[in-house]
């Protein structure tokens, strides 16, 4: 009986070492595939290193696309506020332009999300309640009719055209507003209040403002 015990005792530990030794053999046998992979094609090795680091980077947040950096800083110039604040605003807003679409469910509209009240002006006739109004579409991006209403759209590149879903109007738009709003000051606080009257809204903004400016620091050394 005894022998027929251990023999049962046995087998299950026979199965049990090999459900334990499969996984460990298939991470044996992946790791030995990349090996293999970037001793035949070490380009390829690299090049996907570096996309997990970049992936990961941009998931924390702390990337900032190279190709905004140059307009964030036109308009910092423009209006007085930090180029990182603005960077920040679209870290926020729009993930740096990846949401898609680029509309909220509220109709807020373009790369930094403006309501369309707010770009065209509250006074406007049709405006009210949330900022979505009943603008006609050729008024929403015309600089006079913004100009005559007291909105905050900008034609950045002199194309004659105030677009929320052009990159370079709605950053500039978004440092009129902030510069309008306090952040020319200094208050920047009170100035991303404005923008979204929600303190963790302000305080999300602060957070990668701080991480932006620290990195900013960095690089100009």
């Amino acid at each position: 009986m005894k022998t027929q015990k251990n023999k049962r005792l046995s087998m299950k530990a026979k199965v049990v070492l090999i459900i334990l030794l499969v996984p460990i053999a298939v991470v044996i046998f992946t790791l030995t595939a990349i090996i293999w992979m970037g001793i035949k094609n070490p380009d390829l090795l690299q090049k996907s290193t570096n996309t997990l680091l970049d992936l990961q980077e941009r998931h924390s947040g702390t990337t900032i696309p190279e190709e905004y950096i140059p307009i964030y800083k036109a308009a910092s110039e423009a209006y007085g506020v930090p180029w990182t604040l603005l960077a920040a605003h679209h870290r926020i807003e729009t993930r740096f332009s990846t949401m898609d679409p680029l509309l909220s469910p509220v109709g807020a509209e373009g790369h930094m999300q403006f309501m369309p009240c707010t770009f065209v002006g509250w006074s406007h006739p049709s405006c009210g309640g949330l900022g979505q109004g009943d603008i006609p579409k050729v008024d929403k991006t015309n600089p006079e009719v913004i100009k005559q209403y007291g909105g905050y759209g900008v034609d950045a590149n002199g194309d004659g055209i105030a677009d929320p879903y052009d990159i370079e109007d709605a950053i500039f738009s978004t440092a009129n507003y902030l510069a309008r709003s306090g952040a020319a000051d200094g208050d920047y606080e009170e100035a991303i209040f404005e923008y979204n009257r929600s303190e963790k809204y302000v305080q999300d903004v602060l957070g990668f403002f701080n991480e932006f400016e620290a990195y900013r620091i960095e690089t100009e050394q």
